[in-house]
């Protein structure tokens, strides 16, 4: 059996788009057939759980009872991958957590596959950041990811000073999630739906839908994009799913398909 997997996104930070890209992993893992459950931490209310709510469960980070629910789970047989969307602010605290019950160490000697994809905001203060998640991550998978999705413009930071941040954690990695269309972006958050079903016209209860056909194009197009990314960084191989060829596309071409 595979070792269990576990994802966290977050950001010290609100407003990166965070729950965004857990939205595209777990449509990714689906595509990919990787058995996959999350858990949403915006509670009482969830943002995530509006769009997976058949895998998505609303937690407190800050909570033992929720915290046990998480991962005194983590043996189960399936699923084998746990996303995990930290509440914006609280990348920090939800490591300092991860810590304090022994998760770390766990996942430092091999026990647990961890990896975190911290989502950066455009100012210096994500840098700072940084530095503030540097002293969790042996042991961790360390993706910095630039989410363009709110038509984000990241200044040019001075390469030296950059540096100086980025190789505080070895291996550390960089994703970057490319702009979407404002009105297909919009169209989505309205639907409630996966990116995944509102490329494939479907909705909330897998019902035809009748989508814009160039908006769903657009999506298609963002969405096959996002995917190359995590292809580029076996994310696959990395939660610990065998892939055969190339990783399925979003699909859902025609205009008409109901």
């Amino acid at each position: 059996m595979a070792k269990p997997a576990v994802i966290v996104v977050g950001a010290d930070k609100g407003g990166v788009g965070k729950t965004t890209v857990s939205r595209t992993l777990l449509d990714y893992f689906s595509a990919n057939n990787v058995p996959t459950r999350a858990f949403d931490t915006e509670s009482p209310r969830g943002t995530l759980k509006r769009f997976h709510p058949e895998i998505t469960e609303i937690v407190d980070m800050t909570s033992t009872a929720d915290q046990m629910k998480i991962f005194d789970t983590l043996n189960n047989n399936v699923p084998s991958v746990t996303v995990i969307d930290v509440r914006a602010g609280l990348l920090s605290t939800a490591l300092a957590n991860l810590r304090d019950i022994g998760f770390l160490d766990a996942a430092k000697s091999g026990q647990i596959t961890f990896a975190v994809f911290h989502i950066l905001g455009p100012s210096i203060a994500s840098l700072d950041e940084i530095a503030e998640t540097a002293g969790f991550m042996q042991g961790a998978k360390y993706y910095l990811v630039k989410n363009f999705i709110n038509n984000t413009s990241f200044f040019e930071w001075d390469q030296a000073t950059y540096n100086s941040y980025f190789h505080r954690i070895k291996d550390a990695v960089e994703l970057t999630i490319p702009k979407l269309n404002e009105m297909a972006y919009e169209q989505v958050e309205v639907s409630k739906v996966p990116f995944l079903k509102f490329v494939a016209n479907k909705g909330v209860d897998d019902e035809a839908a009748n989508y814009s056909f160039v908006l769903r194009g657009y999506v298609r197009h963002w969405l096959a994009n996002v995917w190359s990314e995590f292809d580029r960084i076996k994310l696959t191989d990395l939660v610990g799913k065998e892939k055969s060829g190339r990783a399925p596309t979003p699909s859902g071409g025609g205009g008409s398909e109901k």
